[in-house]
């Protein structure tokens, strides 16, 4: 994907100086209406995402890693398009990534700067870089009524030209904030940047370059109307292509189902005041309470009977699918394809502490859990751009470099713990604590293996009115009860067994950091009520 030039014999080699691609060329999507046309307008602005570049300059210390960071910029525009900015990159990963590029299309979106402003420069200071290259960072000065939405390196102190950049009418921009640091040096640092506003209804749009401080403006789509968003047929080909195979670890005992499975097979519906008359929920959930609010009125549980609980506690992989809901990102240049598994049963937590694995009681158990990823897909080609794994109340985004790809595609591999069903990239242990004490993350590749493109189902795409959503997806109350098993005893009650005052201490802090969702004393709430369902991931 990247054109860069060949690093100097003196430079060490580091993985920016290899370029990452998908490991499978992109299909030909079905056609439709704007998606995966190469171009989009945001509204007398056309924009284009490059993701080829030269190298401008590297620096080698600093950053993520101490391995510094290298700056780029389009190894070539299509004809019409200016420069909105640079890209960068810290130099730990292979290169990968893009920015956009614009074409003024009204006569007066896009205008160049005035002057430029010298943020800083490696002239003065002692960093390692290029031993025959000097870093220099530039901020365009915009006419007024513009908005400058990137930066500029070069390797010379002389300003560069005024026309190499454009700055953007400002009724085409927005607020912008520092996402993930790329590089500092001697208090001046570089992060690449994000929409303030976020979310399915906001029109902001990130442009992939990146902001020192104050933060620049990044870009607005002005004529957000959702052309560029795939149809249900791309949709259902994206996925496809994309969708990832989870592994569950060897000793999982409580696995996935379907939810109509969940239903089928005994689930309950409580009413307050009403507890000693549940009522069984339809297979298909018609009779589950719709929208309003979480009132605490109702609840779901699992059947009553011994035998009964414990089977459909254990899930149904052979019944398993997952639910998506389709959604506008930035201004419906990315689209988000958010995948939502339903678990009947989240397993106990269990502790390590140094050489010790100790199960915790009843901490972390909790009925009906849902869980989900979400595959980041570009507009403008329909490539997968990020994946973002949960991982209990908060969760990770992982670039594709870091994924780890079923052999022969384009198709993530995603690991789901044991008992607690956080998503991570790689199998093996996540510690939640410190000083090799905390709550234990394991996962592992078995048998116990789900295809997500086998069974999917688009439950959402608030923009298709051909998606019908299911009665479940509107049920609006706790998927479990509320279960009172006395946090503090188990909590105590594992403290016994711990050896020495100061291991004791650095076990209650760990458990004491971890969130509330762990300790299961409430049934979580479905997909629609979650934060990111509207919002962004972050």
């Amino acid at each position: 994907m990247g054109n860069i030039s060949s690093a100097q014999s003196s430079s060490p080699s580091l993985p920016i100086d290899s370029t990452f691609d998908l490991p499978s060329p992109l299909p030909s999507w079905p056609s439709g209406e704007g998606f995966a046309k190469g171009i989009i307008d945001l509204g007398g602005l056309e924009v284009f995402q490059v993701t080829k570049f030269n190298k401008v300059w590297t620096v080698y210390e600093g950053g993520q890693d101490n391995l510094g960071a290298t700056f780029f910029e389009p190894s070539s525009l299509p004809e019409g398009f200016s420069l909105l900015g640079s890209y960068a990159q810290p130099n730990n990963r292979k290169l990968f990534g893009w920015t956009l590029v614009g074409k003024d299309i009204s006569g007066d979106s896009l205008r160049p700067p005035v002057d430029y402003l010298l943020l800083w420069s490696g002239k003065s200071t002692k960093v390692e870089n290029n031993k025959d290259q000097t870093g220099y960072f530039w901020q365009p000065v915009p006419p007024d009524g513009y908005s400058a939405v990137g930066l500029i390196v070069t390797t010379t102190a002389e300003k560069p030209p005024l026309d190499k950049i454009r700055c953007v009418r400002s009724d085409l921009t927005d607020q912008s904030e520092p996402d993930a640091l790329i590089w500092e040096s001697n208090g001046f640092g570089v992060s690449s940047s994000k929409p303030v506003n976020r979310g399915t209804q906001a029109s902001s749009v990130c442009v992939g370059t990146f902001t020192s401080n104050p933060a620049l403006a990044c870009l607005k789509n002005n004529k957000f109307n959702f052309s560029c968003m795939p149809s249900k047929v791309q949709i259902d080909a994206l996925f496809k292509t994309y969708a990832p195979l989870i592994h569950f670890h060897k000793d999982e005992k409580y696995l996935p189902s379907s939810v109509n499975w969940f239903f089928s097979n005994g689930a309950l519906l409580y009413k307050k005041g009403e507890e000693s008359n549940p009522v069984p929920v339809e297979p298909n959930g018609s009779n589950l309470p719709q929208g309003e609010a979480n009132d605490g009125l109702y609840w779901l549980d699992l059947p009553v009977a011994s035998d009964a609980r414990k089977r459909v506690q254990a899930g149904d992989l052979q019944s398993m699918e997952v639910y998506l809901h389709i959604k506008p990102v930035f201004g419906g240049t990315l689209t988000d394809i958010a995948v939502w598994i339903f678990y009947p049963f989240n397993g106990p937590s269990r502790a390590k502490l140094k050489l010790a694995t100790i199960p915790l009681g009843r901490i972390g158990e909790h009925i009906g859990d849902w869980e989900h990823f979400t595959l980041r897909i570009s507009n403008f080609s329909g490539k997968l751009l990020r994946m973002y794994l949960s991982q209990h109340s908060k969760g990770s985004w992982i670039d594709p470099p870091e994924i780890e790809f079923q052999s022969g595609g384009n198709k993530p591999v995603a690991y789901a713990s044991l008992n607690g069903h956080a998503m991570y990239s790689k199998p093996g242990l996540v510690l939640q604590g410190r000083d090799d004490v905390g709550i234990r993350n394991d996962t592992g590749k078995s048998e116990k293996v789900f295809d997500t493109a086998v069974r999917f189902r688009v439950v959402c795409a608030e923009y298709l009115k051909e998606v019908e959503e299911p009665a479940w997806l509107n049920y609006m109350r706790h998927w479990g009860p509320k279960i009172d098993y006395g946090r503090e005893d188990e909590i105590k009650g594992v403290e016994k067994i711990v050896v020495g005052e100061s291991l004791k201490s650095v076990f209650r802090s760990a458990v004491n950091g971890l969130p509330n969702e762990v300790f299961g004393e409430e049934g979580p709430t479905g997909p629609k009520l979650k934060r990111n369902w509207l919002g962004d991931e972050d």
